[in-house]
C-alpha cells in the first residue's frame, strides 16, 4: 500500500518502520528535517519536509494516489485539518487520525463522520493506555493482558517464580492439573530469547511465559501458572493528567483512589471530575507524603505523569516504601530496556498506539494487533474467509496449516465459542484466528496465508 504517515515523532518513526519492513510505500511528513533524514538513513521510505495541514505538502507527499493516509502529529487540530484536506481535495481511501483532547473525544460520534471532519479512525492514546492499565489492576500478577475477539478470549503474561506451582514442570503437566479449563501457552520468553513451547518444555524461574484462555478461565490458569495474587483495593495514581484522570475516572467506584497531582489548578479539576476519588496536591516524589498516604498499604501505584524521568524515580522510592505493585508509563524506548525489578510493569503509550495502528493498516481482514515484549513480538486476530478450494487456512486441521517458522496458534473464536488451538481442530469460514508471532517480519506470510484465492487446487 502506498501510506502517508504525518509525524516523526516516536509513532510516526515506530510506524513508519514497521511498515517499511513489510514492503510498503511509505512517505513520512514533518517540518523537522532532521528527524526525517535520521528516519532515511535507516529505512528506505519517502520523506517531504513541510506542515503536514497543508495542500501543497501533501500533494508533494504524492496524496493524489495515497492508499491511506496517517496523522500523528502533536496537534490534534492539526492531525484533524490534514484529514480534511486530504478528503477534500485528494479523495483520499482511508485517513486515521490521533486525537488526544478528551473534549474531542466525548463528542466522537458527532465530529467524526464523512459529513463533518472526515476521518476513518480516531487513535485515542489516553483510552488505549488506560484499558490497558486497568486490565492489569484487574489481573493481579499479570505483565501484559490483551483482549481478542471482544473480550472472548485474553493473552496473558506471566512471570514464573523460584518454588512456584509451574517451575521445573513440563508444560503438559498443566493439563493434568486442570482438565476442566482449557488454555495454551503460546510462548516463552527466557533472558529476552524466545522459546516456542512444546509438551515437554519445562518452566524456568524468571521466564515470562504467555498463555491464552477464555476469559472466564483467566483466573483459575493464573494460579496454576504462579501463586494467586490477592484483588487489588487501594490504587495511588502519581499524575492528574489526560491519563491519570481518566484512570481514576473509569476505576473509582470498584478500587479505593488516590490522586497526586503538583498543579493546584488541576486538582480543583479533578476534585469537581471525580466523585470518589481522593484527590491530593503535592508530588510523588517526596517520601514524607507518600508515608502520610500510607503507601505501604497500596495495592498498585501508577506513575503516569508526562515526565519518563520523574516516573521512574517515583515508582523506586514508591517500590521501596512498600508499594506491592509499581506501574510506570514510559516514552523512552531506552529507559524502558534500563528499568530493574523495582519497576514491575513498564507501560510503553507508543507500542500500544501503534499495535491499535496497526489493527488498521494490516491487509486482510486482521482485526486486532497487540505488540509484545516492546515491540519484539506481535498477537494477532485474523478471521479466515473462502473455503476449501480458494483458502489455505479453511477446511484444514490445524497440524495441516504451513505456518511460518516462530508463528504459532493459539486460540480459535467461533462464534461465542472460545476453542483453545488443538492439532486436530478444523478452521471454518468466519472463524477468528488468534496467532502469536514471535518474529513481526512474519506478518507479511500470514497475510498471505489467510488470503483467498491462493488455496490447494
Amino acid at each position: 500500500m502506498k501510506i502517508i504517515i504525518l509525524g516523526a515523532g516516536q509513532v510516526g518513526g515506530t510506524l513508519a518502520e514497521h511498515l517499511a519492513n513489510e514492503q510498503n510505500d511509505i512517505t513520512v511528513v514533518d517540518t523537522d528535517s532532521g528527524k526525517l533524514r535520521a528516519l532515511q538513513d535507516r529505512l528506505d521510505i519517502g520523506t517531504v519536509t513541510g506542515g503536514a495541514s497543508h495542500p501543497n505538502t501533501l500533494y508533494k507527499a504524492g496524496a493524489e494516489d495515497a492508499d491511506m493516509l496517517i496523522a500523528v502529529t502533536n496537534s490534534d487540530e492539526i492531525n484533524m485539518m490534514a484529514c480534511q484536506v486530504a478528503h477534500s481535495l485528494f479523495n483520499t481511501p482511508t485517513k486515521i487520525s490521533r486525537v488526544r483532547s478528551p473534549n474531542y473525544l466525548a463528542h466522537q460520534d458527532q465530529l467524526f463522520n464523512r459529513d463533518h471532519v472526515p476521518v476513518d479512525v480516531i487513535i485515542g492514546p489516553e483510552q488505549l493506555v488506560t484499558k490497558n492499565i486497568r486490565q492489569l489492576i484487574a489481573n493481579p500478577g499479570a505483565l501484559q493482558v490483551l483482549d481478542f475477539a471482544e473480550g472472548k478470549v485474553q493473552l496473558v503474561a506471566v512471570r514464573a517464580y523460584h518454588g512456584g506451582p509451574i517451575v521445573g514442570q513440563e508444560l503438559q503437566e498443566i493439563r493434568n492439573h486442570m482438565p476442566k479449563v482449557d488454555t495454551r501457552v503460546a510462548a516463552i520468553f527466557r533472558q529476552d530469547r524466545a522459546i516456542m513451547p512444546e509438551g515437554t518444555t519445562v518452566v524456568e524461574a524468571d521466564d515470562e511465559v504467555f498463555f491464552i484462555a477464555a476469559r472466564e478461565n483467566i483466573r483459575a490458569v493464573m494460579a496454576e501458572m504462579r501463586k494467586v495474587d490477592k484483588p487489588y483495593k487501594r490504587v495511588m495514581i502519581a499524575g492528574g493528567g489526560n491519563i491519570g484522570a481518566t484512570l481514576a475516572l473509569s476505576i473509582e467506584d470498584q478500587y479505593q483512589v488516590k490522586v497526586i497531582e503538583q498543579s493546584y489548578d488541576r486538582c480543583k479539576v479533578l476534585s469537581e471530575r471525580l466523585k470518589h476519588t481522593i484527590v491530593l496536591n503535592g508530588s510523588a516524589s517526596e517520601p514524607q507524603l507518600l508515608y502520610q498516604e500510607n503507601i505501604e498499604a497500596t495495592d498498585v501505584f501508577c506513575a503516569l505523569t508526562n515526565n519518563d524521568e520523574s516516573n521512574i524515580m517515583m515508582s523506586m522510592l514508591a517500590k521501596r516504601m512498600g508499594a506491592k505493585k509499581v506501574i510506570t508509563l514510559i516514552t523512552n524506548a531506552a529507559y524502558a530496556e534500563l528499568v530493574g525489578d523495582e519497576i514491575d510493569i513498564a507501560i510503553s503509550p507508543q507500542q500500544i498506539t501503534i499495535g491499535s495502528l496497526l489493527t488498521h493498516v494490516r491487509r486482510g481482514d486482521i482485526s486486532n494487533v497487540h505488540s509484545l515484549r516492546r515491540g519484539a513480538a506481535e498477537a494477532i486476530e485474523v478471521t479466515a474467509h473462502g473455503d476449501a478450494y480458494s483458502s489455505k487456512v479453511v477446511g484444514r486441521r490445524l497440524d495441516e496449516i504451513p505456518l511460518p517458522e516462530g508463528v504459532t496458534i493459539g486460540a480459535i473464536v467461533r462464534g461465542e465459542e472460545v476453542l483453545i488451538a488443538h492439532g486436530h481442530m478444523v478452521v471454518e469460514t468466519d472463524d477468528h484466528v488468534v496467532l502469536f508471532l514471535v518474529d513481526r517480519r512474519k506478518i507479511s506470510a500470514i497475510e498471505k496465508l489467510f488470503a483467498v484465492g491462493f488455496g490447494f487446487f
